[in-house]
């Protein structure tokens, strides 16, 4: 094995002897490709999952491995376990019994920042080429490969690497536990036949001490951080601290981040300048201000007035010091992710339904004539193409769309009729486009432009991390089609995306609100507390979501049957 093998750190390997074990890891030699880890005939096999760039009708990525090519990494592996066929033909390895990970793919690219691999960064490749590494020792345990590296500076522009601790024991699919073996036998470096591929990989540590194992990030430049007790332990030895130190002199100490127990919408103490101090739900007096104050508005203003409004409920605008501190993050795009952003989650689910709720009230409350709703229907198309297209606010953009594809607003014939006579632009755009990206986005097959997006699409993150307790409709896309794990994986994957980028999302959501003159009582039309009110009064807004989304549901029908009455089967 040369040392260019080598790269960063050891090679993470099978964590049994037995044949057909495999795991799939990241390549830190080509990034953002995986590389399919084998134990077969005493050796271990890599076989480096190439991301390709598939261009046909329409541009789609696929993993290649040797000669095939595969729409997900899931199918590639599940393709060679199901038939039997070798992932290395020279050698004939077969993939038997995958090994679970303790840490998920793309762990080094979130650790170590290796996605940009940006041009002076102590991680990027451009530093990583001159350093000059040699191996130390190979020893195995229980079939755990594990390389210890001595890292040399190779002139000026060389870094010096850290050497990475023993990986920890991990438990295979098919076995309760695993201990490691007290015998150890040397695996000297030549001894690794040439058809393996050494494509260096994490060795994932774990954080159970049982088996003498410790959390520890080792980072360019570091000598290894002996092992902690606990978390703020890890966090005071990487600044210099000793474990049992508190914090220094002026300085204050780390805290754990705020678990939130109660939602941040308060309708019952909302002060608003639209509605009374004592409302009933849909109250014509306001609901006539309301339809007035909109009509001034042109989509484009609109949108703006709705994503400032998103933004600062996700916690993507408005974000203080002191609420950084207590989220324990620096955005709510990655707080959403965590398990203590429950709440946040249910607040962004409350405030996506009640929105398109309260956009299908403003349709249906249009009692005029069919091209007056058919007019509403075209200027509510054009929001939605706004917030898609200029403003990036994908958030909002689903929750105008949801709103349309309602069954009270998608059952109106002659109002759909009527716009596809009057406004045919606005219906083609609808149909052809609109809808289409919507539905690939929910299916994970289509995604937005990073660079112009404020707010991503976060829906079905949201939905599948709270799916007992989102509002219940129809099966979502991953529980009704047969790649429903393509889906899920494909979610995952963003929603690790949006974690990572909060920064250039509020950056982003900034310059598009740049100059922006709001207005105070349009705004407060989008604020979720006030549409609480109008839709369920003061007294109904306080009550239980499922209640409240399943008697509106009947109030919409109502309304949409009023402006147009369903045609009876004994009148045909």
């Amino acid at each position: 094995m040369t040392s260019s093998c080598l790269c960063i750190l050891s090679v993470h390997t099978m964590m049994s002897k037995q044949v057909g074990d495999f795991l799939v890891r990241d390549s830190l030699s080509s990034v953002g490709d995986y590389v399919l880890t084998c134990r077969w005939q005493q050796d271990v096999i890599h076989c480096r999952i190439s991301k390709v760039l598939v261009k046909s009708v329409q541009t789609k990525i696929q993993y290649m491995l040797e000669h095939e090519s595969f729409d997900s990494v899931p199918m590639l592996v599940r393709h060679h376990a199901g038939t039997g066929r070798p992932v290395c033909p020279r050698t004939g390895a077969q993939l038997l019994c995958p090994v679970n990970r303790m840490l998920p793919l793309r762990y080094l690219e979130a650790t170590f920042a290796l996605a940009g691999g940006r041009p002076g960064s102590a991680h990027s490749p451009s530093t990583q080429r001159g350093a000059h590494i040699k191996r130390r020792s190979v020893t195995m345990t229980d079939g755990l490969t594990t390389e210890k590296i001595i890292p040399h500076r190779h002139g000026s522009g060389g870094r010096v690497l850290a050497v990475i601790p023993p990986s920890p024991v991990m438990r295979r699919s098919s076995d309760p536990h695993l201990s490691p073996s007290s015998s150890n036998n040397n695996l000297p470096c030549s001894d690794m036949p040439p058809s393996t591929h050494c494509t260096p990989a994490h060795g994932y540590p774990s954080e159970s001490s049982e088996q003498g194992g410790s959390y520890c990030e080792l980072r360019p430049g570091q000598a290894p951080i002996p092992p902690c007790k606990s978390y703020v332990e890890r966090l005071r030895v990487e600044d210099g601290q000793s474990p049992d130190s508190g914090a220094p002199d002026g300085v204050e100490g780390f805290m754990l981040p705020l678990m939130e127990t109660s939602s941040s919408f308060k309708p019952g103490k909302y002060q608003s300048t639209l509605l009374p101090a004592e409302n009933k739900p849909l109250e014509m007096s306001v609901l006539k201000r309301v339809k007035e104050l909109l009509a001034e508005v042109d989509p484009k203003t609109a949108a703006k007035h709705i994503t400032k409004a998103d933004c600062t409920v996700a916690r993507i605008l408005g974000v203080t010091k002191e609420m950084q501190r207590m989220m324990g993050v620096s955005s709510g795009l990655e707080l959403l992710t965590l398990p203590h952003g429950h709440q946040l989650r249910l607040d962004l689910l409350e405030r996506f339904y009640t929105m398109s709720i309260m956009m299908a009230v403003d349709l249906l409350g249009c009692t005029g004539s069919t091209e007056e709703r058919a007019a509403l229907l075209h200027k509510t198309i054009q929001l939605a193409a706004e917030l898609k297209s200029n403003m990036g606010n994908m958030y909002g953009f689903a929750a105008v769309m949801r709103a349309l594809e309602l069954p009270q607003i998608s059952r109106l014939e002659q109002t759909w009729i009527t716009l596809r006579q009057r406004h045919t632009e606005g219906a083609i755009l609808y149909e052809k486009k609109l809808k289409p990206f919507l539905k690939a986005m929910t299916d994970g097959k289509e995604s937005c432009v990073l660079s112009n997006t404020s707010f991503p699409h976060v829906v079905p993150v949201l939905s599948l991390l709270e799916r007992g307790v989102a509002a219940g409709e129809a099966l979502e896309s991953w529980e009704s089609v047969e790649s429903g794990v393509d889906v899920v994986m494909s979610h995952l994957e963003a929603a690790r995306t949006i974690a990572h980028h909060g920064g250039l999302y509020r950056t982003n959501t900034e310059s598009k609100l740049q100059d922006f003159q709001e207005r105070k009582e349009v705004l407060e039309i989008f604020c979720t507390e006030f549409q609480m009110r109008l839709l369920w009064g003061s007294r109904g807004s306080e009550g239980s979501q499922a209640e409240r989304y399943e008697k509106f549901d009947k109030v919409l029908t109502a309304l949409s049957h009023k402006l147009e009455p369903p045609v009876r089967h004994s009148e045909l």
